[in-house]
């Protein structure tokens, strides 16, 4: 068996007729839009054996679930391929994965330059044609000769429109229609009824041609189309960024020697060596070392936590400064940050309703308008009017039915309102999360790095003979070279105070339990009970502070002085400067405000009562976070999900609506709809509130297109407009569209 296969192994022929229901995986290429992931679908629904299947346009693969003998990944990729498509089976071997995930990336990014560039083509061909008509009412008259507006328009029909006629082709060879049919009919009709003209009036056909009218509609669209292009490239970003964090090579002891190997040769129950600084590439148990190791990307938790032999140790988890020899336990597709890349995948599946509107209405509309036309056509002829006249009522209610308001409606509010955000320091990354947000009625936030600073700081502190000042000094010049977040933290209290270190000697780290050197001929050692223990030091000294300490739920060391407890120094992670205004907001908007953290009850419940949160879950890691929040979509509720950790990447990705802080992970910052570039949690209140608005608009927008379209229709059919004046009726609705999308322009985050 080849690398190239799917998630679930292929059975050999012979076992063929007994295999189990799979799930196969394929890498799809060539789809451009939401009837192309439709028309796979169709296809590979088709099939006998097939049970269910779900295409994914953004991540460019379809899952497809076969029965007891249905078709093997070949047949799928031929039936994909037969329908105009590229399809490959999922690569399990994971630096084949990154190879070929690049190569995609690479294709996407070629992509979306060459819309760019025949957007550009579109803007300076297309503004020469339209100025004369915007310009009008200002008093200029400007008027360009027939042969210089078909040389203008001709690179933009031909060139540039080339893809909404493939794009036409293909609905209507699927037996659909879509935005591009529209374009496609629409700029034809206003183009040939153009190039009639001049055919039968050369230079004279001035004042009757509609060349401008077809490359706007063109230009528009192609906006539409490069802003769904770059948002669709964007939603990758979280997969590839969790790919980069397994890694690709691993060290295997064997007959005790170490050899370096692919990580998809290691094998379960193989004993993998982890060098200081290396990520571990196993999900494991420890046999032997010890060490601490940064676990944020599973607990959100920014403290190292110590690892010793009999520990579990996860994937992508960042080692220490010590050496482990690891048992490995689960490899692969099974370790904790492939499930958490699954889980960012599968919730990445969704539809945006709004996205797919134009289509739907489109399969009903295209039709309709080519009847109407012929119908009007026909029936003019009857009556006994010329042809030409009855040619210009046809063309007079294809003109009308020019989608360019259509085309205008979301990218005009989406620029608009996404420009508005960005000022305010909020990224929106698509459509779908802009919908999703509109319906919003809990939000859920991740505790570290998200309510609170991320990092703990020194909160704390009792000394038994009072003196706080000397007892910091000498625990900070003890720590004054430690890498570790609680001596950074009892460093930066020091300085802040400005009190002067003295240089520390024989400083050894004892791992997972504190330090112990010594400062000024005095031996010090700080760190938790298990530490003083080892050390024989009595911490009846400071008994009450150090109860006192824990049972608030934040962590506590103890400083001992030459074997006697001197006092005890406490941490905590602080809440972020304006999380409690930001919950007030959101509940004041009838929201339901909790948390989700991978911490213990007792920290949780105290961030909770501190925030006024309505409430909370402790100890969750990333695959509990999600299906906390399928649950409360069970009860009906539309959640939102605040994170900015890798172990929150499922949870934004899973939630309606995912919004990460912009200064936590790539990996989260690419799975949420919408980022806050500043740690402000009042910027969440916020960014729901301009969601919400630029929905609006789109809605308000598409309203105002087809009222424009379908009130016009019977006016053009029964010859009330003449091309001219339907042009202008087109034009009209571009103008109200878009200034209705200019008004979210006004609006402020208030803070």
């Amino acid at each position: 068996m080849t690398a190239a296969t799917h998630l679930a192994a292929d059975p050999s022929p012979a076992a063929a007729g007994a295999q189990p229901a799979r799930t196969i995986v394929l890498d799809i290429s060539g789809m451009t839009c939401a009837a192309c992931s439709a028309r796979v679908e169709r296809v590979l629904a088709r099939l006998p054996g097939v049970a269910a299947v779900s295409v994914n346009l953004p991540l460019e693969r379809a899952d497809v679930r076969v029965g007891p003998g249905g078709p093997d990944e070949r047949a799928l990729a031929e039936a994909v391929e037969r329908a105009g498509f590229s399809a490959t089976p999922r690569l399990r071997d994971a630096h084949a994965r990154k190879l070929a995930e690049a190569e995609r990336e690479a294709r996407r990014l070629a992509d979306e330059r060459q819309t760019l560039l025949a957007l550009i083509v579109s803007v300076v061909l297309t503004l020469p044609l339209v100025a004369p008509m915007v310009l009008a009412p200002f008093g200029f008259d400007l008027h360009l000769g027939s042969w210089t507006q078909l040389l203008l328009a001709t690179p933009v029909q031909v060139l540039v429109g080339a893809r909404f006629y493939r794009g036409a082709a293909k609905a209507l060879g699927a037996g659909s229609a879509n935005m591009d049919v529209l374009v496609a009919l629409g700029t034809s009709a206003a183009y040939a009824f153009s190039l009639w003209m001049i055919a039968l009036h050369g230079e004279h056909a001035t004042g009757h041609l509609y060349f401008e009218g077809a490359a706007a509609v063109i230009t528009f669209v192609m906006l539409g189309k490069w802003l769904e292009t770059r948002a669709r490239r964007g939603t990758t970003e979280a997969v590839r960024t969790l790919m980069t964090l397994r890694p690709e090579r691993a060290l295997v002891l064997r007959d005790g020697v170490e050899h370096e190997v692919g990580i998809e040769a290691v094998a379960g129950g193989d004993l993998v060596v982890v060098r200081p600084g290396a990520r571990m590439p196993v999900d494991g148990i420890v046999e032997e070392g010890t060490s601490e190791a940064d676990e944020s990307l599973i607990t959100g938790e920014s403290l190292p936590v110590a690892k010793r032999p009999g520990d579990r140790v996860a994937s992508g988890a960042l080692n220490g400064a010590g050496r482990l020899l690891v048992r490995a336990v689960a490899v692969g597709e099974d370790t904790t940050l492939a499930r958490i890349t699954r889980l960012v995948e599968v919730a990445q599946t969704g539809k945006a309703p709004v996205q797919l509107l134009v289509d739907r209405v489109a399969a009903v509309f295209v039709p309709a308008v080519v009847a109407i036309a012929l119908a009007a056509m026909v029936g003019w002829l009857a009556g006994g009017a010329g042809f030409e006249e009855a040619l210009m009522t046809a063309v007079s209610v294809l003109v009308i039915a020019c989608p360019c308001a259509l085309g205008l409606a979301t990218p005009a509010a989406l620029v608009a309102g996404t420009g508005a955000a960005a000022k305010a320091g909020i990224l929106v990354k698509d459509i779908e999360a802009l919908e999703r947000a509109a319906a919003i009625d809990t939000v859920v936030f991740d505790k570290t790095g998200t309510l609170t600073e991320g990092r703990p700081a020194l909160t704390d502190m009792f000394a038994a003979d009072g003196d706080e000042a000397g007892l910091l000094a000498v625990a900070a010049a003890l720590q004054a070279g430690s890498e570790h977040p609680l001596g950074r933290a009892v460093v930066e209290a020091a300085r802040a105070r400005g009190l002067a270190l003295q240089p520390a000697n024989g400083v050894a780290a004892a791992i997972g339990r504190g330090l112990v050197g010594e400062v000024a001929g005095q031996g010090v050692a700080i760190g938790n009970r298990e530490l003083m223990a080892e050390r024989g030091v009595d911490p009846a000294p400071v008994a009450a502070a150090l109860a006192r300490i824990e049972g608030e739920a934040r962590t506590a060391a103890i400083v001992a002085i030459d074997g006697t407890a001197r006092g005890v120094l406490g941490f905590a992670d602080p809440l972020r400067p304006g999380a409690v205004e930001a919950v007030a907001a959101l509940k004041a908007r009838g929201l339901t405000v909790r948390m989700l953290t991978g911490d213990n009850p007792a920290v949780a419940a105290a961030i909770a009562r501190a925030a006024g949160l309505d409430g909370y879950d402790a100890e969750v890691k990333p695959e509990g976070k999600a299906a906390a929040l399928a649950a409360l979509e069970r009860e009906g509720r539309r959640v939102a999900m605040v994170g900015d950790g890798i172990n929150d990447a499922p949870a934004l990705a899973a939630a309606s609506l995912g919004i990460a802080m912009g200064t936590g992970t790539d990996a989260a910052i690419a799975a949420a709809g919408v980022t806050l570039m500043r740690p402000d949690p009042r910027l969440v209140p916020a960014a729901l509130d301009i969601a919400r608005r630029t929905v609006a608009k789109i809605r308000q927008n598409l309203f105002w297109a087809f009222i424009y379209n379908v009130s016009g229709l019977p006016l053009a059919a029964l010859g009330f407009l003449t091309p001219a004046l339907a042009g202008a009726a087109m034009a009209m609705s571009s103008v109200s569209v878009v200034s209705n999308s200019l008004l979210l322009k006004r609006w402020k985050s208030g803070l």
